[in-house]
């Protein structure tokens, strides 16, 4: 099975350099502490894609350090709306093409706005899913930005 993705086309036609890490995954072990271990990094280097829906904007993304958690207020606020809530994992695929523990911000479906985590900008290496669960990219944190045209905002806690 070829290891290229939709998001690995994405930073291949970008031009921007990556690497590829694949792990043994498990269903009951897929949050980021668990999968930065098995990839050697610290949590804080593993970036997790988030979905999300605004009351104003309707579907939003949102990509933070695995180390922190999301704080849903200053999304709100960064994009528009008075609240924000997690969508329900039974439709990640279906808005992102996608299966929860497998999301990239980078070759979704649909291209909606993208919130990332300005710390982002200060990570030589960071890491996303690969768009497959076992599957990691290791890239530079500025050209994570520079690929999703994310906007760069404060939105951990």
């Amino acid at each position: 099975m070829s290891n290229k993705t939709n998001a690995c086309r994405i930073l291949d036609s970008l031009q921007i350099d990556y690497s590829l890490h694949e792990y043994d995954w498990d269903e009951s072990q897929l949050d980021a502490a668990t999968v930065a271990a098995k990839v050697g990094l610290q949590p804080g280097q593993l970036f997790k894609t988030l979905i999300l829906k605004g009351d104003k904007s309707g579907v939003i993304a949102a990509c933070i350090p695995g180390d922190q958690g999301l704080n849903l207020k200053s999304l709100a606020a960064a994009s528009g709306n008075k609240k924000v809530e997690m969508v329900p994992v039974k439709d990640i695929q279906s808005l992102t093409g996608y299966i929860r523990g497998g999301v990239s911000p980078l070759g979704m479906k649909k291209k909606y706005p993208f919130y990332l985590h300005s710390t982002v900008m200060s990570m030589e290496l960071v890491s996303i899913s690969g768009g497959r669960r076992g599957l990691q990219i290791f890239l530079r944190g500025a050209d994570l930005a520079a690929a999703t045209e994310g906007e760069l905002v404060d939105i951990g806690c």
